[in-house]
């Protein structure tokens, strides 16, 4: 059965339209304050609330029963945007004192949604769904990994972050990890004579470029097939590239990832 992503997430906007966290608060407010059962709201809200909303409502009645039913349907309407902003709260640094331009609307919800993380749940649900198209365009261009020796279960599980890395749009992390993934399978195959030396030489901290120099003037001692340094310095000054300048593109990271699979490759034996 062919997955419908448009359909997922119009059914999403449906669920997060009528389960926005606040709106049945509101429009309990405003229904009962409409309908002169005010004093019923004693029984669910704190007293200083109470009595403070007691004074607005007394002062204009129409005005309040019309703001909160504006409030309800703020909530409603605003749901999604105003869930992304939540997630991009946590992404990004926020300038102090910006909270003074905040909704009310939006300070009621997420006091509301305090316990319920609603509104972080909705943000991660779109976001992952409007990820599952590009995800799958960017893995038609990979194809299995398949060499004769196994390296380790932690390159196993950096190739695995770079590549999901690359499929999700995290270009530059995508370098970076397939840096990882050649540091440990360099380290995994060299000799455990050459080994020692490196590790006492670089202090336990050899980086991929010294790690491929020792590869490329010790290449008879290690076996390693004489393309491999090549391949494995183009990822080298990607990983470098992402590390020290600049973001990377798409096509960066691609090229990047598929040169640190040819590596492994050349490494490990097809």
């Amino acid at each position: 059965m062919a997955i419908n992503v448009d359909r997922l997430e119009d059914q999403l906007l449906q669920m997060s339209a009528a389960g926005a966290p606040g709106r049945e608060f509101c429009d309990a407010i405003s229904e009962l304050a409409g309908t002169g059962r005010f004093a019923q709201l004693r029984d669910v809200l704190p007293g200083i609330v109470y009595d403070e909303l007691w004074v607005r409502y007394q002062h204009d009645p129409a005005g309040f029963v019309a703001d909160w039913r504006m409030l309800a349907h703020e909530m409603r309407q605003g749901f999604i945007q105003h869930a992304r902003q939540r997630l991009t709260s946590l992404t990004r640094l926020q300038q102090a004192g910006n909270s003074a331009s905040t909704p009310a609307w939006q300070e009621i919800q997420r006091a509301l949604d305090g316990q319920q993380n609603d509104l972080l749940r909705a943000a991660f649900a779109m976001e992952l769904l409007q990820l599952v198209e590009p995800a799958v365009l960017r893995a038609t261009y990979l194809r299995e990994c398949v060499v004769a020796a196994p390296s380790s279960e932690e390159a196993d599980r950096y190739l695995d972050e770079a590549t999901r890395c690359y499929f999700f749009g995290l270009f530059t992390a995508c370098a970076v990890m397939c840096r990882s993934v050649l540091e440990e399978a360099i380290k995994q195959k060299l000799p455990s004579a050459l080994g020692r030396l490196v590790r006492t030489r670089y202090r336990n901290a050899a980086t991929l470029g010294n790690l491929l120099h020792e590869v490329n003037n010790n290449l008879q001692l290690t076996g390693i097939d004489a393309d491999f340094p090549r391949v494995a310095n183009q990822v080298n000054d990607t990983g470098k590239k992402a590390v020290h300048q600049a973001l990377l593109s798409e096509d960066e990271a691609r090229l990047c990832l598929q040169n640190a699979r040819q590596a492994l490759q050349l490494l490990l034996g097809r």
